[in-house]
């Protein structure tokens, strides 16, 4: 006779389930000032885990080529351009761009002006982006929005259908260096651009930053994602998400450490 399963195992499945998701999307990320050499290394040893490899590890532009070395081509490499200011200046990050790929990265998270979008100068922030895309086109172009600085959805919106406008592959919510990083109500606002972009539904992905440290903080954007997009979505062509620390909860929840309870928060 069959034994249905308990309220806590189902959690403990469910938990399971989204945290093996969020390893396939998670950018495993190191952007501190002080990243060494021997940081990168820690960080490329930490991308392969037990349970498979994580979709790609995000550094600065000079650490890109090392990260490249230490990976297998299974796992890309990501690095950022403009950041984490955002600031306007083309010249400037297209010195990152061109180190990014020199360096043979496959990514590029470039900052949008966001300062210049709030102030309604859209067309700086455009002049960025567009140069940006054609300075890397058969890069992955990943447009962080800093969410959190533009507060609108209105706002959110508007620097969502530019980005896509420019070229990117994925909007982005934060660089994760301001106080408000990734926010459901944000991530809807770029997934109801994405979805009312026509051939972008099909095509433009999201990235989650900011704030993300437990399986429990991803699982609402999985839902949402999977609702707005479609299940097919969940996968790292569609999403991605930016974190460091996360990775050690997505390790304790699919070794089976984790707590029924912490389960359960995720389910």
């Amino acid at each position: 006779m069959s034994v249905e399963p308990g309220g806590n195992d189902v959690a403990m499945m469910a938990a399971r389930t989204a945290a093996m998701t969020a390893l396939r999307c998670l950018d495993l990320t190191s952007l501190n000032d002080a990243d060494t050499e021997a940081d990168i290394d820690r960080l490329c040893a930490r991308a392969l885990t037990r349970f498979g490899p994580v979709a790609a590890v995000c550094v600065w532009p000079r650490f890109a080529a090392l990260a490249r070395g230490r990976l297998p081509a299974s796992v890309r490499v990501s690095a950022v351009a403009n950041f984490p200011e955002g600031g306007g200046d083309v010249a400037a990050a297209l010195h990152d761009v061109q180190a990014i790929v020199a360096a043979g990265a496959q990514e590029v998270d470039v900052v949008l002006p966001w300062r210049a979008l709030r102030a309604g100068d859209e067309a700086s922030a455009r002049r960025l982006l567009v140069a940006v895309r054609a300075a890397c086109p058969r890069l992955v172009l990943k447009v962080i929005l800093e969410t959190g600085e533009l507060h609108e959805a209105a706002l959110i919106e508007r620097a969502s259908r530019l980005a896509i406008a420019a070229g990117a592959d994925f909007l982005k919510t934060s660089t994760g260096k301001v106080p408000v990083g990734a926010t459901p109500a944000a991530a809807a606002a770029m997934l109801r651009a994405i979805g009312a972009g026509g051939r972008a539904r099909e095509r433009v992905g999201l990235k989650l930053s900011g704030g993300l440290r437990r399986v429990a903080d991803v699982q609402p954007y999985l839902d949402l994602v999977a609702r707005e997009l479609g299940a097919a979505a969940l996968a790292p062509q569609r999403l991605r998400i930016g974190a460091s620390s996360l990775l050690d909860d997505i390790e304790a929840v699919l070794g089976g450490t984790a707590s029924p309870e912490a389960a359960a928060e995720a389910y």
